[in-house]
């Protein structure tokens, strides 16, 4: 789905105040800060709770298995800048339908000032600019009004609400179902202006020592 451009662990986006860049070995802790937290994983599908050991490095591995296959861009938030950890995750991957779909968890402390917008914003840059996708999906929970703004400010338009599998949340739950086409996009006015798209430079010892924090841990649920 994704060309060469991302699929190379140099690449990652700019915007005004953040980078997005692929997960690090480095970047478990942090992501094991945030997605451990009640409040962040109940609103998942995925993200079990409690959080089992090693669940942070299974996850950014098999997230840099996607993104050097081309199948899916997963993405680490830090603060533009550099020297923070990690505060949050965005990704767009291939639905069972074989249709891009767009997801995204912040830190509870990054809450409400705009990151999670700006982030999904650069991500729909990079799926519209770079593949051939005709439209991407979006689902959130119908209690996470929060989230629904966010997709609201990023041109999702509301389909509508059923119940859609949560497994790491034991079952079916009332979701709302969002759609965004390249047609709706390309009218906007944030559409004209692509993410930067750059290359970084940072030791070659991260996805090594993954593979060995991974391999340790007991199968990921």
């Amino acid at each position: 789905m994704f060309p060469d451009l991302t699929r190379d662990d140099v690449f990652y986006l700019e915007t005004g105040r953040l980078w997005l860049r692929w997960p690090r070995a480095s970047d478990a802790g942090a992501i094991a800060a945030f997605a451990s937290l009640p409040d962040v994983a109940r609103m998942t599908a995925g993200i079990p709770h409690p959080y089992p050991p090693g669940e942070a490095e299974r996850f950014i591995l098999k997230s840099r298995i996607g993104n050097a296959e081309g199948s899916a861009l997963a993405l680490v938030i830090t603060q533009k800048g550099g020297g923070g950890p990690a505060f949050g995750l965005v990704s767009a991957t291939l639905s069972a339908a074989r249709e891009v779909e767009i997801g995204y968890i912040l830190s509870p402390a990054q809450w409400g000032k705009g990151y999670a917008t700006e982030a999904v914003k650069a991500l729909i840059g990079v799926v519209f600019g770079l593949t051939n996708a005709s439209r991407i999906l979006a689902n959130s929970r119908e209690v996470n009004q929060a989230s629904r703004r966010v997709l609201e400010n990023c041109g999702f338009a509301y389909i509508d609400t059923g119940l859609d599998p949560l497994p790491a949340r034991g079952g079916l739950h009332p979701c709302e179902r969002f759609q965004l086409d390249r047609k709706a996009w390309a009218s906007s006015q944030w559409s004209r202006q692509m993410p930067s798209m750059m290359h970084q430079i940072h030791g070659e010892s991260d996805l090594a020592a993954l593979v060995v924090a991974a391999s340790t841990q007991d199968p990921g649920i």
